[in-house]
Formats: C-alpha cells, sequence, structure tokens
C-alpha cells in the first residue's frame, strides 16, 4: 500500500464504524473537492450503494455550477439527497446585501443545519474537514460531540490515541464524525487524480482566475491561477504560501469568527 491507500483505510474504517453506531446518520455535502472525495470513500465503504442520505444545507446563494453539479451526481450515483434551507431566514430576508457574513453563515447554514437534525432525528453527521484546512479545526476530534443546544465545546475534547474514538453521544448530543481530518489540501487533490473522482470546474482555472475554496458567491472570491488541470493544481500547491481559504470571506471579516461559528455548531 502507498500512503493514499492508508489514508483511505482509516477513513473507510471510521465510516464503517460510525454507521454502525449511530445508524441514523448523514453526509454533509458542500459539493467542494472535500465533501465529494467524502462522498466518494463512503460510497466506497458500503461497495457504491449508501445506506445513509446526503444532506446539502442550501443557503440559495451557492455557485449555479454547484447545482448544477449536485443535481447531476446525485442523479448518477443514485443519491438519496436531502436539500435543507432556513425557510424563516429566507424570509425575512436574511442575505449578503444587507447583513454581514457572520450572521449569514450562522442563520442560512448552522441555524439550516439544527433544523435539519431535528427535523430527520440524526444521531451523527459526516463532515469533510480536515486539520489543515483552519486553524480552529485542528482543534476537532474524528468523533466530535455537539450539546443539546448544538454548541461545541472546543475546550473539552476528549483524547484520541492510537485510533480508539469516543464514538458515543449523551443524551440530547449528536456528533460530528469527521473522516478526512488526518488528510491534507494537497492529499485530497492526489487522491481525486488517482481515483478520477468528479470535481466542480470552478477549481480548473479560466482566463488566469480559479477557485481554491467553494462557498457563498458573495462571500467567495477566486485567485491568479494557470492551473487548469488536476496536474497543474498539484504542482502549484507544493509551492503555494497562500492559505487555502484567502477567499472565504466568513474567516476574515471580524475576528475570531470561524471559532465563533464553530462554537455555535458551523460546520
Amino acid at each position: 500500500m502507498d500512503y493514499l491507500d492508508e489514508l483511505e483505510n482509516k477513513s473507510v474504517y471510521i465510516i464503517r464504524e460510525a454507521y454502525h453506531q449511530f445508524g441514523n446518520v448523514a453526509l454533509l455535502w458542500s459539493i467542494g473537492k472535500d465533501s465529494t472525495t467524502l462522498l466518494w470513500l463512503c460510497r466506497k465503504a458500503f461497495f457504491g450503494k449508501l445506506p445513509f442520505p446526503v444532506m446539502h444545507i442550501d443557503t440559495t446563494f451557492k455557485f449555479p455550477e454547484m447545482y448544477t453539479f449536485r443535481d447531476h451526481w446525485a442523479k448518477e450515483w443514485g443519491l438519496n439527497l436531502i436539500v435543507e434551507k432556513n425557510e424563516d431566514a429566507i424570509a425575512r430576508g436574511i442575505n449578503y446585501s444587507k447583513n454581514d457574513a457572520f450572521t449569514c453563515c450562522h442563520e442560512l447554514k448552522t441555524v439550516a443545519l439544527q433544523q435539519a437534525i431535528e427535523k430527520h432525528k440524526l444521531k451523527a453527521l459526516f463532515v469533510g474537514i480536515r486539520r489543515d484546512e483552519h486553524s480552529i479545526r485542528a482543534k476537532e476530534r474524528v468523533f466530535s460531540s455537539r450539546n443539546i443546544d448544538f454548541k461545541w465545546d472546543y475546550q473539552n475534547q476528549s483524547a484520541e490515541m492510537w485510533d480508539h474514538y469516543k464514538s458515543e453521544a449523551a443524551r440530547g448530543e449528536h456528533l460530528r464524525v469527521h473522516p478526512l481530518l488526518h488528510w491534507t489540501e494537497l492529499d485530497i487533490w492526489k487522491y481525486i487524480q488517482r481515483e478520477g473522482i468528479p470535481i466542480n470546474e470552478l477549481y480548473f482555472a479560466k482566463n488566469g482566475r480559479r477557485y481554491r475554496s467553494l462557498g457563498c458567491m458573495p462571500i467567495t472570491t477566486d485567485m491568479e491561477s494557470q492551473a487548469d488541470t488536476i496536474e497543474k493544481i498539484i504542482e502549484e500547491l507544493k509551492v503555494t504560501d497562500v492559505a487555502e481559504r484567502s477567499g472565504r470571506s466568513q474567516d476574515k471579516e471580524k475576528a475570531y469568527m470561524m471559532q465563533k461559528l464553530r462554537s455555535l455548531g458551523y460546520m
């Protein structure tokens, strides 16, 4: 086995363990490279047929290419796709033209996710985050509990040593399961290349610009790049010193914004 096989095997083990432990689970699919890679791994873990739904928390502000990608591959892979929105926030007119990024992310993503968990009585969620993606995510655990109010106590995390995980939730809690924590951005792209995983066209350079991280259109900016193939993206990542999420406004608009969002239940 090479190291990509080792990463894959560990992720598949976590996925199967979580499903065995909780049963009523869902995979959060943001349509980005990481969650699509996680979706691929989940399909591998269950021989191509997912025994649980795939859920997209739709802010209604995603790129058109993301909706096209979602609908095409949900049909192609026979997914049980659940699309959830915070209809109340949308009705109140919460949007990026009049509200700050923190308010929009909290209302349109975090609260929408809370509503979805309650609606579907979910015990656990698969989430495609990585420790190298953002400093606050480095504090995460593979099995990460959220309390009855959906809040995350990042100062009180259980130890996870020698692949021993706390795969239990207290009454009223649910767990976020992170099978990609041990991967890096470069690992993801090398695995996408090896496996031939379909990936959104927005990641590839056009007219000297591309997106490195995908989010809501009003708070996501592209970057200068000539990387129009996976091979070129891999080579670009080997030498870049630019942070992966530098084009995402919610990470930098206010001090400690990501930490605040995640403590409230953000993905």
